[in-house]
């Protein structure tokens, strides 16, 4: 076993500091990727090794059963067995069942892993029937009540202080249900998560005896991740500590990004308050990310944030330049992003050191179309695959029924879409708010802005292409899942780390969130930007589209985030670009900045006249009508008329000249090399 010297040698200076602050009040501002989980684990491994410390006497709580996982055997393998690495409420529920039968007799009360059929059976209870994604936001809000110390009578008053609501249902409602399920729970002697907590906090506070005894058998306390730390979380602490402080926080005001489930910034930033001769120490080493992608992560915030948090500083070698691309629409920012992944994969980067990430589920569609396109094999996480979401699969049956019943031959398709979805309560307007009501109407609406899309490439098309249509996107979008590129909300990717990361939809709008509000909302925002931004070790890319579709109104502009980091007058927004990215980046005739999409396809400017050979072309558009015909799909999804031309101008004599056209894919390649090759060799 390592020698408390040996622990100490294995640290940076500022981790050393961390390490020999044994005693209490200490808060460790940690950057991400500084090794905070290796700073305080040999701060107890040092206690321990010093005799400080006795094993059994050290709690570390943390928030997650992997994180608890991972800090447990670090210990061990540091020599610090037996201390206990737990979630509060791993630990919260191993006091609470032991307490509970000499506080207040009889067993333990069964614990209810979801609240989902008592909020239903509540919501009954008070008149009110709602669907399963109001059901899953009403079993939200109530876990956001009680972490926050919320009362059901004060539920109404306090939501509107804090900006909260869920679709179609009332603040009083919410707490007439509130207070039926906490009835229902009670009748039949269950509890939920947040009771657990409740519960081992209730005990501490009305027992002398049993808080005497958690208190002697815990005299060390760590807590990582503080930033994340809710108000019931906090009060169970303080039960804990007993008026001690010999207490260590370990987190980031800068990746706050959970305040819908009770955390806050303010309270790592009031630990100073609270314990004003407490030791501050601060990590800011980076040994994750190059120093370019730091240097754009810092600049998110400039100098002048509120929010006490570290700049970063990298211990990599210099890398790659961040990219900041904008794209004409989100089906040329997929293609680009699928290709961009198809080069590094080449260049020895494996796929599930990669990741797009993405503000909210419904961006991740036309990402695994992409993918799925350029046989590119992907994982989601924390999320369902778009045509396995379950308003998805039933919009389509419906639809596919509708066109099965001639519904639609004669009418305007995106209307009778429109009409279908409204049957399972789709509509024009979306829902107020967030969470899963609002989750289920943008997947939905995924659905109509897909029939908009095959409407403007064919007026002719009805229900019954459109369903062909999507059929098509979701055999594509199924490639295999082994070994792949992660497709992750921003959210779901805290703690996680890629070589390569591609931050996608960034526009305004959509980061910050529509939803976003007030200043403290935009803020959240940005650090959950941040976070994006500090996932990445050697490549990040930061990308948006103008709009939508193909040939939509170009409205969409880059995030306010980006305004430190993109030049004023930069009108394509595309700095910091790859050299991959530059061979394609100019008109080959007037060698002027391409704008993104068709130009781009092309080669050229639009209005530049044209070398393509007009012959092959042609033959180009007939072969490709032939294969439309025989797979029963649209042209475009074959080739598009831009990459025809690039085929028509370059005359590609091999694969690798056929691969360097923009649209052309390693799918496509499998697919149509062959045939594409013999054409241009013929002409």
């Amino acid at each position: 076993m390592p020698t408390a010297d040996d622990l100490l040698q294995a640290l940076d200076p500022e981790q050393r500091a961390v390490a020999l602050a044994l005693r209490g009040p200490v808060c460790v501002v940690a950057g991400a990727g500084t090794g905070k989980t290796r700073a305080i684990t040999h701060r107890i491994a040092y206690g321990v090794a010093t005799g400080v410390y006795k094993p059994t006497e050290v709690l570390a709580v943390t928030f997650t059963n992997r994180a608890a996982g991972e800090m447990r055997g670090r210990l061990r393998s540091l020599g610090a067995e037996g201390v206990q690495a737990r979630t509060f409420h791993s630990a919260a529920l191993r006091q609470a069942r032991y307490f509970w039968p000499q506080v207040y007799g009889g067993e333990f009360p069964e614990l209810t892993r979801s609240k989902i059929p008592l909020v239903n059976e509540a919501a009954r209870r008070c008149g009110i029937r709602v669907d399963a994604p109001v059901l899953r936001d009403l079993s939200a809000e109530i876990e956001w009540a009680k972490v926050s110390n919320v009362r059901p009578t004060d539920y109404a008053r306090l939501s509107v202080r804090g900006r909260r609501e869920v679709a179609g249902v009332d603040g009083a409602t919410i707490g007439n249900v509130f207070a039926a399920y906490e009835d229902i729970k009670r009748d039949r002697n269950r509890i939920d998560m947040e009771d657990i907590l409740l519960v081992t906090a209730a005990i501490l506070a009305e027992d002398e005896r049993v808080a005497a005894q958690v208190r002697r058998q815990y005299q060390w306390f760590v807590v990582d991740e503080y930033q994340d730390v809710n108000p019931l979380q906090a009060t169970l602490l303080n039960l804990w500590l007993g008026g001690r402080n010999d207490l260590c926080v370990v987190g980031d005001p800068l990746q706050t990004i959970y305040s819908f489930a009770g955390a806050s910034p303010e309270i790592l930033g009031s630990f100073s308050r609270t314990y004003p001769d407490g030791q501050r120490h601060e990590l800011v080493r980076n040994y994750r990310s190059t120093p370019q992608i730091l240097a754009a992560a810092n600049a998110v915030f400039g100098r002048n944030t509120k929010v006490k948090g570290v700049r970063l500083q990298s211990q990599q070698e210099a890398g790659d330049p961040v990219t900041y691309v904008g794209y004409s629409d989100e089906v040329a920012e997929a293609n680009a992003v699928a290709n961009e992944i198809a080069l590094l994969h080449r260049s020895g980067v494996p796929y599930k050191e990669m990741a797009i990430l993405f503000r909210i589920n419904a961006q991740s569609e036309t990402f695994e179309e992409a993918l799925g396109q350029h046989g590119i094999p992907y994982v989601l996480r924390g999320v369902e695959r778009f045509f396995e979401r379950a308003e998805v699969r039933q919009g389509i049956t419906l639809l596919r029924g509708a066109a099965r019943s001639g519904q639609g031959e004669d009418a305007d398709l995106l209307g009778e879409v429109k009409a279908v979805l409204a049957s399972i309560g789709y509509a024009e307007k979306a829902p107020t708010g967030t969470g899963a009501v609002r989750d289920r109407w943008e997947s939905l609406h995924a659905l109509v802005s897909m029939a908009a899309d095959l409407g403007e490439t064919d007026e002719a098309a009805g229900l019954t292409e459109l369903v062909a249509d999507l059929d098509r996107r979701a055999s594509h979008a199924h490639a295999p899942a082994a070994d792949g590129v992660t497709l992750a909300t921003l959210h779901s990717a805290k703690g996680l780390e890629w070589d390569a990361v591609f931050c996608i939809g960034m526009h305004e709008g959509m980061m910050p969130s529509i939803h976003a509000q007030s200043d403290a909302e935009v803020e959240e925002e940005r650090r959950l930007f941040y976070v994006g931004l500090t996932r990445a070790r050697n490549n990040l890319m930061i990308s948006w589209a103008a709009s939508r579709n193909p040939g939509g109104r170009a409205s969409r502009k880059a995030t306010r985030f980006l305004d430190n980091l993109l030049p004023a007058n930069h009108e394509a927004r595309q700095t910091g670009r790859s050299p991959r990215e530059r061979k394609v980046a100019r008109c080959r005739v007037c060698n002027s900045m391409l704008a993104p999409g068709a130009d781009r396809k092309r080669g050229r400017c639009e209005d530049c006249p044209s070398n393509y050979d007009e012959v092959l072309y042609e033959h180009l558009r007939e072969w490709r009508t032939g294969q439309a015909s025989e797979q029963r799909v649209p042209a475009y999804v074959i080739f598009t008329d831009a990459t025809l031309q690039g085929i028509a101008e370059s005359k590609p004599e091999d694969i690798a000249g056929l691969s360097r056209i923009p649209g052309i894919g390693k799918v496509k390649l499998d697919r149509y090399a062959e045939e594409v090759l013999a054409l241009c060799s013929a002409e």
